[in-house]
């Protein structure tokens, strides 16, 4: 079973840096759930080119139902590379079992 979507995310706040605070996130809810027990694997990717730095996507919580994303410009050896905020990009992304 495959699952696709688009959605619009932006990012008002600076690079998150703390590895499990999701409190940034948007949750994104599927379609349809896949079956109770599933593993899922979620492949999210920029579409659009409206800012000019580089928008890193962020992806967590993933369950049968959905899934957290933030877009987190990019950040190296624990320390923000961008002050964090990006215009509103649409994102794709394909979810499927394993």
């Amino acid at each position: 079973m495959t699952q696709t979507g688009t959605l619009q995310l932006s990012s008002s706040s600076a690079v998150a840096l703390k590895g499990g605070d999701t409190s940034t996130f948007t949750q994104v809810t599927f379609p349809s759930p896949f079956p109770r027990g599933s593993t899922v694997i979620v492949v999210p990717f920029v579409q659009t080119f409206a800012g000019p730095d580089t928008p890193g996507l962020r992806i967590a919580d993933v369950t049968v139902t959905g899934f957290k994303i933030r877009m987190n410009e990019l950040a190296g050896s624990g320390k923000a590379l961008s002050d964090g905020t990006h215009t509103s990009e649409t994102v794709g992304w394909i979810a499927s079992t394993v």
